[in-house]
């Protein structure tokens, strides 16, 4: 049986991932971060990232 430590940690990482990948993904859409040479691809990329990332963040919560 896992440690309740160990349940909070995980959570801590699974939210600062959620967190960092949200800031990547609007810099990218906003043009703060961008990789070069790759123009409107940064747009899209940075689309794709926010919305797995909500995605991500509704099938964790469903399931709990």
């Amino acid at each position: 049986m896992p440690k309740k430590g160990g349940q909070v940690l995980q959570f801590v990482a699974w939210l600062t991932g959620v967190i960092v990948s949200l800031a990547v993904g609007l810099a990218l859409i906003d043009g703060t971060l961008a990789v070069p040479y790759l123009g409107i691809v940064n747009l899209i990329a940075g689309y794709v990232v926010v919305i797995t990332t909500v995605l991500s963040v509704i099938l964790a919560i469903l399931k709990v």
